[in-house]
């Protein structure tokens, strides 16, 4: 008698058993040195993102009071399983470093060769001696700032730029009244009293919050940029119609006559474009006031320059120029926490993917942010702006 089946031949075969393939994942040793207080109040990290971290099976080592500029203390970040330490030696040894400024050169000698250190890059407040002391050790950086997501968006800008864009009007706001040699201007509009005229550079994310809060105290506003794109979404975007045009010198100079503000907030690719010339900023009327968020990246006006927040003004032809490249520490603990919530899941992806060489791969977002691989600068306009060699990242991926 024939036994029937419901299975074929096939289906009957013996077949190879399929494993599970696991990532390969590393258990990271994050550094977390002390900002120097006096110039940058934030923290790379919060207790938060150290437990997040301690989690996933990596380890902290935080430099006692790193925290302490954004009102976090140790206490915290040992209940969050960090190990507190006052041996700076011990965190800079390290294989992995996370800071919001570069280190300085006396913080790279005490670095280990072949380090990776995860940092903004605040490209003028550095000089080839900084690339120098990377090459020597063979150190591989990554810029927070330059790291892109794949629709191109950069990831840090967009939750710092938020914080960035509304400082830019506070601080204006501030300069504008007498107690600050401005020209005693209240930011807004008073019944009875023209309004202030705000001009900003760029309609990305800081030109969209600053044009909010702008708006929102009543300001009369003009953006520039030269994508008709950006314009329509920032347009798009805000509460009420706002007066936008391309980059046109003779409309920008005119704007730039009228205003009582001006906003430089364009991101070009890494280095940002100079866009406001000297003779420009010459024009302008005195006691009118340039906020330049764009500085750590170069700035886009001529005459801007780095300036710190003990000092963070200076006058040329009469028109105050604010160049503090970390803006956002004005407000420390917000900017912390903005920082954090970025680089808490790449430090977790970076482990997953097999660290360094895992973020090689063109489908990481990581790979955007590597201007230093093992010494060699792997960033065009960074090797351009230093006159340093340039290597192709896609060279060491295979």
């Amino acid at each position: 008698m024939a036994i029937t089946t419901p299975f074929s031949k096939l289906d009957l075969m013996p077949l190879e058993e399929k494993l599970l393939v696991e990532q390969n994942q590393s258990s990271l040793l994050i550094g977390i040195p002390k900002e120097p207080i006096n110039t940058d109040r934030r923290v790379s990290i919060t207790p938060e993102a150290v437990q997040t971290l301690c989690n996933h099976g990596h380890r902290v080592v935080i430099e006692s009071q790193a925290g302490i500029g954004a009102s976090y203390s140790d206490l915290e970040y040992s209940k969050a399983g960090a190990k507190i330490s006052n041996d700076i030696k011990e965190i800079l040894s390290c294989p992995i470093i996370v800071k919001v400024s570069p280190p300085t050169l006396e913080q790279i000698k005490l670095i280990n060769p072949n380090t990776t250190i995860w940092s903004s890059i605040q490209l003028k407040t550095l000089d080839t001696d900084y690339f120098k002391a990377l090459a020597a050790k063979k150190i591989s950086a990554i810029a927070i700032d330059f790291i892109q997501d794949k629709a191109g968006s950069y990831v840090a800008s967009s939750s710092l730029s938020e914080i960035a864009g509304v400082s830019s009007v506070l601080i204006a706001s501030e300069l504008m009244t007498t107690t600050q040699q401005g020209k005693g201007l209240l930011f807004g509009n008073i019944t009875g009293v023209h309004p202030t005229e705000v001009v900003i550079l760029g309609a990305g994310s800081v030109a969209q919050f600053a044009a909010r809060t702008a708006l929102g105290l009543g300001a009369n506003i003009k953006v520039f940029d030269n994508s008709l794109h950006k314009l329509r979404r920032l347009q798009n975007n805000l509460p009420s119609l706002i007066s936008t045009s391309t980059l046109q010198d003779k409309i920008l100079l005119k704007a730039l006559m009228r205003c009582d503000v001006a906003i430089g907030a364009i991101r070009g690719t890494n280095r940002s474009p100079v866009v406001v010339t000297k003779t420009m900023v010459e024009n302008m009327k005195p006691g009118s006031v340039i906020i330049d968020v764009s500085i750590d990246n170069g700035g886009c006006f001529e005459t801007s320059e780095l300036t710190t927040h003990e000092k963070p003004t200076i006058v040329k032809n009469g028109v105050i120029h604010y160049g503090v490249p970390n803006i956002t520490s004005r407000y420390s603990k917000t900017a912390s926490q903005a920082l954090s919530n970025i680089l808490t899941p790449l430090l977790i992806d970076f482990a997953q993917n097999g660290e360094l060489k895992g973020a090689l791969q063109p489908n990481n977002p990581i790979q955007s942010g590597i201007y230093c691989y093992r010494g060699l600068i792997t960033n065009k306009s960074v090797a351009k702006w230093f006159d340093l060699d340039y290597k192709d990242l896609l060279l060491f991926a295979f």
